[in-house]
Order: structure tokens, then sequence, then C-alpha cells
């Protein structure tokens, strides 16, 4: 069996500690290991393989993260846009065997009791050896406004259900036959694919155009124009929810899709640098030593460039948020002051008008792209480890405590071919130093 891995998403409803290019699945928060670590550990106990389906900025996240796991037998499909989940599943299946079961899982949800959870996976995968399509329904704990629902007699689903209010979602409750939908799924590649020919044509078609034209160069890399040409909808609307051969298992897991920080509260200890003065029930996030004196029920969330302050039970409007930055075109829904780069990581340590500042951390055997500039020059001052740079024509190290300039318009790259990170400042000074202010010549992982 493989589990398809989904790693979309934007991160926006735990903005700040998300961001477009470190999203929740990533953010180690449970104990220095993230969701999509902790998706894959949980599931490598009932898979043979891991297939992950990315865009190409968290592929990287994926890798890297991948390997502090030792973990092998993965694969990577990577999309240029999304288009949610029936697409993603379905270029998937279609590089997989026919008979493949596969365990289909997003990468950011949180389940405690895997004992539980994999005995569902156990019975998922004996309906999935009998052709049938099945999804994971989550016992409700409580009357939730923000899932859609699976109404269900034993195995059999009666119906699928959008996001009820507050009354629909209380009676669904004390019905007892209606479970949250877990975007979890079950099923063996060529009867999805059949399933999708049969009610989703159009998916089908152009996701087996796109993958028939894809690169494969150890990762399968689907071009832009043929996965903007897949219709967007998803596996409910577009399969599930016409099929006559879905089934569900009921599951309780202890499960949690942590799409708010009301949920993330329940899941995690925020009190280890916290000095509560007459103050309760208080989710807080922060690097530093925080002292709350007479206040509750607050959200707070700390970090080096932005800070977030809710009452618990709205801070579902931080995606308001979100939009009014990107209405300003500011980088902050994007990027945190460490980013992290398929060569290794840079912190910006100082930015204005005209100039900024970054340490840069080139991981061994690593480099840059071949690139060059039109706004801005650079100065690099390495720290430590040595940098072999190419500028112009030239090729050059530059050591420990020595420097080099790189002039507004020249071909340039930076590597590390030695055993130990390397660590320089660049202070980069031009009348525009936006990191899409680049022309890259050469790339070592492919990217535009």
């Amino acid at each position: 069996m493989t589990n398809i891995i989904l790693c979309g998403g934007s991160g926006t409803r735990l903005w700040p500690l998300s961001r477009t290019l470190m999203p929740k699945q990533f953010v180690k928060l449970f104990e220095g290991e993230s969701l999509f670590q902790k998706t894959v550990t949980r599931n490598q106990q009932a898979c043979d393989s891991q297939f992950i389906v990315s865009n190409a900025e968290q592929y990287f996240l994926a890798v890297d993260q991948i390997e502090d796991l030792s973990v092998s037998h993965s694969r990577y499909l990577l999309e240029p846009v999304g288009r949610n989940t029936a697409p993603a599943i379905a270029l998937a299946c279609l590089a997989l065997d026919t008979e493949e079961i596969v365990l289909v899982t997003p990468s950011d949800h949180l389940i405690k009791d895997e004992t539980a959870y994999l005995k569902a996976v156990e019975k998922a995968k004996e309906l999935a050896n009998s052709n049938n399509l099945v999804t994971f329904g989550i016992t409700p704990q409580y009357p939730e406004t923000g899932f859609g629902y699976i109404e269900a007699d034993g195995e059999s689903v009666i119906s699928f259900k959008e996001k009820p209010d507050a009354i629909t979602a209380q009676a669904y409750l004390d019905a007892g036959n209606y479970y949250w939908n877990s975007g979890m799924f079950c099923f063996k590649a060529g009867i999805f694919l059949e399933e999708v020919k049969k009610y989703s044509p159009e998916i089908y078609e152009m996701s087996l155009t796109a993958y028939n034209n894809a690169n494969i160069d150890g990762m399968i890399r689907i071009s832009h124009e043929d996965m903007s040409a897949i219709p967007e909808d998803s596996i409910d609307y577009a399969v599930m929810e016409k099929s006559g051969k879905v089934k569900v298992i009921p599951s309780d897991i202890a499960w949690s899709d942590l799409g708010s920080f009301e949920s993330l509260d329940e899941e995690i200890d925020s009190s280890n640098n916290i000095i509560n003065i007459d103050s309760t029930n208080n989710l807080i996030l922060s690097p530093k030593q925080v002292a709350a004196i007479d206040v509750n029920d607050l959200i707070i969330i700390d970090t080096a460039d932005a800070l977030l302050v809710s009452k618990k039970g709205s801070s579902q409007k931080v995606k308001q948020v979100v939009k009014k930055l990107k209405e300003k075109n500011s980088e902050l829904p994007n990027i945190h002051v460490t980013a992290h780069r398929p060569w290794g990581t840079y912190t910006i340590l100082d930015e204005s008008n005209g100039y900024k500042v970054k340490r840069i951390v080139v991981k061994p055997g690593k480099r840059l792209s071949l690139q060059k500039h039109h706004h801005r020059s650079e100065h690099w001052i390495v720290v430590s480890g040595t940098a072999t740079v190419t500028r112009g024509k030239d090729e050059f190290l530059v050591r420990a405590n020595e420097s080099t300039y790189i002039p507004m318009g020249e071909i340039h790259r930076l590597e590390n071919i030695g055993k130990i990170d390397l660590v320089m400042i660049e202070a980069q000074v031009g009348e525009y130093v936006g990191e899409d202010d680049i022309v890259r010549i050469e790339d070592d992982f492919s990217r535009e």
C-alpha cells in the first residue's frame, strides 16, 4: 500500500506561525517534529512507501524533513499550481499500478490514537481490496460547523453534507450516524481513475495529458500549462458524492485538522516560557520570555517579524489579516525572517530603503543558481567555511574573514564544496532589493 501525502495549502489560518513558504505541516510544533513528519511516521506502519504531492517550494521542505527521518521509498510529484484534491490524487494514481492500494492523507492532520487509526486503516484496506472507494468518517465530539459531514448507515454512505449551521450540526451530533469528513481515503489506484473517468471525464483526460507530458527526472514534474488546463475540483465533488462504490469507516482516532489556533491550543503545551499572574486560558507562543498579567482567553503569537493578538474564538479572522497584508504587497504572508531554500537558509538581519542584510547558510555540496540581479549589487563576507564564487568568467575561493563584491547585473554563483556549512553575511545595496529581482540562468533544482 502506498501513502499519497497531499502537501498543498498556504497555511494562512495559522499566520504568522505558518506562511506560504513554511506552512503549518512543516512547522515543528510537536517536540521538534512537524505534522508532515508525524504523517510519514504514522503511515509507515501500514504502508510500504510514500508518494508526496507538493508544489515546487514545499518539495524541498519535504525532502529535508524526510531525510531527518531516515525514511526510504519516497516518490514526489510536483504541481506548479494547485487544482484541488481530485487532480492531485488522479495524477499520483496515474503513476502507480492500477491494482496498488493507496491511502490518501493530508499532511497537516494530527492523530493521537494511532492504535485505533491503524485498525481503521486495515478495515479500509479490506474494503478497498473489494473495489470500493473508502473514506474515513471521524466520530464527532461536538457540533462543529467548520467541517463537512458524512451521513452513514454502518459502512454504507447515505449522503455527503456541506458545512452546517449550529442547529443542524447539533442535530447531526444527536442523530449518531453523522461523521466529520476527514479528507482521508483508501482505494485501488485503477478503481479511483475509473470513477474519475466516469464522473469527471474532463479532469481525467486533462490529468492523463498532463501526466503523459510530465518531466520525470527523479520526480514527476507537471508543466504549468498542463496543470492549469485541468479543471479545479475536490475529490468529494468530482467523485465521492457521485460514485456508487463509496464506503465509510467510522473512526474514533483522536483526530484534529489543527485548522485554527483554538484547536492548536488543545494539542500543545505553550506554558514553558510564560509567567502567568492572575491570567488563564491563554495561548501564548513566543521565542521570548513572556509575562501575562490579568489577561484571559487571548491568543498571542509572536514571531521575529510579526505579532498576532486575538481573542479566543475570533482567530478565524486571521484570514482577513492575511488578505490585507497581501493588498499591501507585504511579504509577511509568504515568508519568515528565516527562509528555507533547497540549498540551505537565509535570515534577514536588517532591511530598509535601498539595502538588505542577510545571514546565508549553504549546506555542504550545495550551490545557489547561476544568476544575476537588475537592481542591486551585493557584498559577501564569509564568516565560516569556504565559498566557491563564480563572478562573470572568473571562479575563485573566499575564505573565513574574507569578502568579495558582486556588481549589479553581473552573472554570479555561490557554492559550498566543503564538508561543513558555509556561513556568510550578504549586504544588498540598490534601488530595489525584493526577492523577485533574480534572473536564473542555470539551477540545480529546476526552478524558474
